[in-house]
């Protein structure tokens, strides 16, 4: 169907990869999050400016739709830090909004990027601190207690697509654009970044840290290749992989394995595999 989305839920075991869900949505889907008390509950996002919230273990509709956005959903978050639930949505209307899934409506709107915005991902370390990435070409970190924005960095000078926090430093955070560079900033000083990572040949749609090394990073292209790099080294280039025919545009590194990594495109696949960075000792 032209134009509609749909939530697969994919569950791995020895023989592969089998479906284990499948739900429909009548616009397409841009991003997901996993609910971080629920396991069987989660959050989407979609062209018609809405959010849906679905349970895995329910074979029927979204549980509960949010209509708020006037334009597409790019990005939605689960809170990681304890005690929160919050869910944060970036949209194309220059808009964040901030949801608790037990309310029925958003809990607040943040305002100040000057275009669209691509990404937005909640701080594994400080409790209600998010931050977001635009087409405006800036990096903002916000705080949810003080509704405004706390930093804004003009990270490129291009459209950032994406952006990522370090699982072990609160201060680190990484950029990709459309000028095909990774920024790597501190947030004690945003004059400069920390590290730049050049190779990636078109625009730069996703960048992840790594859960498990502290300065390894993945990052995804659409010049069809995923990267990894360890910012720290000299030569930070550790691997390209170039396993799709297509612009490479979703990137995620496992919770539970070291070595595993997932990736789609718009040749339609998701790959789920171990690079071999990861699995050789550091």
């Amino acid at each position: 169907m032209e134009g509609s989305g749909t939530l697969l839920i994919l569950d791995q075991n020895e023989s592969g990869l089998r479906i284990f869900r499948s739900f429909d949505w009548n616009d397409g889907l841009f991003d997901v999050t996993w609910s971080e008390n629920n396991e069987h509950v989660l959050v989407t996002c979609s062209g018609d400016g809405s959010l849906q919230l679905w349970d895995t273990a329910k074979a029927a509709g979204p549980l509960q739709v949010y209509k708020e956005h006037t334009q597409e959903v790019y990005s939605v978050d689960w809170s990681q830090t304890r005690g929160e639930q919050l869910v944060v949505s970036g949209s194309w209307d220059q808009t964040i909004k901030l949801w608790d899934p037990t309310v029925g409506k958003s809990l607040c709107t943040f305002t100040g990027h000057e275009s669209v915005i691509y990404s937005t991902i909640w701080s594994p370390h400080i409790p209600g601190c998010f931050a977001s990435a635009s087409g405006d070409q800036t990096l903002r970190i916000w705080d949810v207690k003080a509704t405004g924005v706390r930093i804004v960095v003009p990270a490129h000078q291009a459209e950032i697509l994406s952006c990522d926090w370090c699982k072990y430093n609160e201060n680190l955070l990484v950029t990709g654009a459309v000028d095909c560079s990774l920024r790597g900033w501190d947030l004690r000083n945003v004059r400069q970044p920390v590290f730049e990572l050049l190779g990636h040949t078109y625009a730069i749609r996703r960048v992840k840290f790594s859960p498990f090394h502290a300065s390894v990073l993945a990052s995804c292209s659409y010049d069809f290749t995923v990267r990894f790099w360890n910012f720290s080294k000299p030569d930070p280039l550790l691997e390209i992989v170039e396993h799709h025919t297509e612009f490479t545009c979703g990137l995620d590194l496992s919770l539970q394995s070291p070595t595993q990594v997932a990736d789609c495109a718009w040749d339609e696949t998701i790959k789920i595999y171990d690079p071999v960075c990861l699995t050789v000792p550091a």
